[in-house]
């Protein structure tokens, strides 16, 4: 691994267009295009962005929200599908590495699922949501460990998690024990108020401290037409407010860029990577000072499916031969 060099990152904080799938994945296109001007390598968007995250589903009961459900169904994204041949073509053409979030539909259910694109346009990683939270579980399934893996891309080792799967200690060591370099976290954004952006702050800023990487973190945005698109309730719409933190932290903990924390815009900052090894001399979670005779990790990778193939049967044996009985002769 290579702890010379400096990558230039960026944070995407844009608000999607609602109800749209195209609109919505043309805003990701612009914002690769006005990143790689600036000379970015990596850029990371937020949790579900393409269409939309399913902020109804928080001021929504579930009996009133199928009409929006049935809406995000008919702009999700397959994997593959022109969506993902379009962001594939933009990582090749600006030679960066993109993640982005997606709202997946795979036959009759939707996943939150993270999409990694390496600067050759590889889709390298397509990783789903563990666990959806609270109001998620009515919208989205679950995901399988196969998806906790760190991968070798073009700016380093890069390692993915969305919103409050960063509050699963496991899942992210199981990241830190593959030598992330890269941490790139997805928040909806524009939701709970100040409070969340505050926790999401101790939060990613936490993990880049015991991790010993960078954290590039990218939070949603919405206007406050779209509130009302969502909800007419003006107390619900204050729900779907603050909350946003996009950022870019160093291995030490310390923000390398200014926060954006409401409006659109791309936070920027250059990681230099001789500040994971400063980092992990220090403490180095996953190595020296890690004791695996007394604390290890359990990580099943196995990709579940409701089809399984069932093993061949076990060939028929031959039968074991008998030994011959002794033949006695009787004399008279």
């Amino acid at each position: 691994m290579d702890y010379t060099k400096t990558v230039r990152a960026a944070a995407a904080q844009f608000s999607p267009v609602l109800h749209s799938r195209d609109g919505t994945t043309e805003k990701v296109l612009e914002a690769i295009a006005q990143a790689a001007q600036s000379g970015v390598q990596l850029i990371v968007f937020p949790e579900t962005f393409i269409p939309y995250y399913p902020y109804f589903s928080f001021v929504q009961p579930p009996v009133l929200m199928g009409k929006a459900h049935l809406q995000l169904y008919e702009q999700a994204v397959e994997v593959p599908s022109p969506v993902t041949d379009a962001l594939s073509r933009a990582a090749r053409s600006y030679q960066m590495v993109v993640v982005v979030g997606i709202n997946e539909r795979e036959g009759g259910s939707l996943y939150n699922t993270q999409l990694l694109f390496d600067a050759d346009g590889t889709l390298l990683l397509k990783r789903r949501k563990i666990t959806p939270t609270y109001h998620e579980r009515m919208v989205w399934g679950q995901g399988d460990g196969s998806g906790l893996t760190v991968l070798e891309t073009a700016v380093g080792r890069v390692g993915t998690l969305a919103c409050w799967e960063h509050y699963n200690p496991l899942a992210r060591f199981t990241l830190m024990a593959q030598h992330e370099q890269i941490h790139c976290g997805q928040f909806p954004g524009s939701m709970v108020g100040q409070i969340f952006a505050d926790q999401m702050e101790v939060t990613m800023r936490h993990h880049a401290l015991e991790s010993g990487c960078f954290v590039v973190n990218a939070t949603g945005w919405l206007t406050a037409e779209q509130k009302q698109q969502i909800t007419p309730d003006e107390k619900l719409q204050k729900v779907l407010s603050g909350g946003c933190y996009s950022v870019i932290i160093s291995p030490e903990g310390v923000p390398l860029c200014e926060p954006i924390t409401s409006g659109e815009g791309l936070a920027i900052a250059d990681l230099d990577f001789s500040l994971i090894t400063k980092r992990k001399r220090m403490m180095d979670s996953v190595g020296h000072y890690a004791r695996p005779d007394l604390l290890q990790l359990k990580h099943t990778t196995q990709q579940w499916s409701v089809l399984a193939a069932a093993p061949p049967p076990p060939l028929a044996e031959p039968p074991t031969p008998q030994p011959e009985a002794e033949m006695t002769e009787t004399y008279e």
